[in-house]
């Protein structure tokens, strides 16, 4: 067995982080079924519409939302792993405008392979972060599984009248990102063992940050739409949120938020390309518009607890900036949403 300081987590697992999701083309297929479903009245969010979580009414003018994300490592250190895998499957409820009450922990672990002092770190940082959120570890499942998981799965609760869903964009609305993209490419980087020491806490200082600004926005009427950037990318999350609000959008390549655009050009350059990118332009390149090379790398780059992505009425986009600064959050406009025509759904323009 692997000694506890010998560890490096990422050599563990043939994935990292929400780069080892199934693609969205096979989980499409996955999904589909010709069988007979009951109706439930109650449930407000399935799976219908590829949103972040499920909600369902609790009749009370309120809701329960429930969510679970769980992935192998991205990051070699075992406390930052467990607390990016909290914090991104935290940030569902977040997405949905929601407030988190309680988590359980999903836990895979080689034992024979890896110490399960290790492990104990895992769930310290997954502890952490949930502590951070304001809520419990209050429990869990693990199984012994030739890679290391982790993750959590996690219950919250909603005014209905403040749930956000990604299918409530509208034509004109103005697109915003609260985090930074970049973080498939280097955690691929290190994985390559290609990082170099100054960008060595880049993305895991933004994966650890909590999306908590979501319970906030849920509030404000004028913010249409909010969902979570994650392993499909820009692109995908986008996409979907054309798809289910009926309206396709126009980025502007230049305005995206880079963790650093200088270090994401040059690991590019490197050949630090993840493989989820690739995977993720396979199975939905037809609905999106832009160039090969860097800037589709980028907007197809999966992201493990990426950033809220808001759709926001144009007449308000003052007053949400308002919002955001006093929140602490330096944003700007990345693209809008236009009147949906043809296969396309999101245009990259450069």
């Amino acid at each position: 067995m692997t000694e506890m300081h010998d560890v490096r987590l990422t050599e563990f697992s043939h994935g990292a982080g929400c780069g080892c999701k199934i693609s969205p083309a096979v989980l499409d297929t996955i999904l589909q079924t010709d069988g007979l479903t009951a109706p439930f009245p109650g449930l407000l969010v399935g799976n219908q519409d590829r949103d972040d979580a499920a909600v369902m009414d609790l009749g009370d003018g309120t809701a329960i939302i429930s969510t679970t994300d769980f992935f192998m490592p991205i990051v070699d250190d075992a406390f930052d792993f467990g607390r990016i895998a909290a914090v991104n499957a935290i940030s569902d409820i977040y997405a949905m405008g929601g407030k988190p009450l309680l988590a359980i922990a999903i836990l895979g672990w080689p034992v024979n392979t890896l110490p399960p002092e290790v492990a104990r770190r895992v769930v310290e940082g997954g502890r952490d972060a949930c502590a951070e959120a304001g809520i419990p570890l209050a429990g869990g499942h693990s199984i012994d599984s030739p890679e290391p998981i982790f993750g959590l799965a996690v219950t919250g609760r909603v005014s209905i009248d403040r749930l956000k869903a990604n299918a409530s964009a509208q034509v004109g609305d103005v697109l915003f990102l609260t985090k930074p993209l970049g973080v498939g490419i280097l955690t691929t980087a290190q994985k390559h063992k290609k990082l170099l020491a100054a960008h060595a806490h880049t993305a895991r200082d933004s994966m650890v940050r909590l999306n908590d600004c979501g319970v906030h926005f849920s509030g404000l009427s004028y913010v249409h739409a909010m969902t979570d950037v994650t392993g499909f990318g820009l692109a995908g999350h986008l996409r979907e949120m054309c798809a289910g609000s009926g309206t396709s959008a126009r980025i502007q390549f230049a305005d995206l938020p880079l963790l650093d655009e200088e270090s994401i050009s040059y690991y590019y350059q490197q050949g630090c390309v993840p493989g989820g990118s690739n995977r993720n332009w396979q199975s939905y390149g037809r609905y999106v518009e832009v160039s090969e090379g860097f800037a589709r790398t980028v907007v197809c780059d999966p992201q493990t607890s990426g950033g809220l992505l808001l759709s926001v009425a144009p007449d308000a986009v003052n007053a949400f900036l308002g919002e955001a600064n006093a929140l602490g959050l330096d944003l700007k406009p990345i693209g809008r949403m236009v009147e949906q025509k043809g296969e396309v759904l999101v245009s990259v323009m450069e």
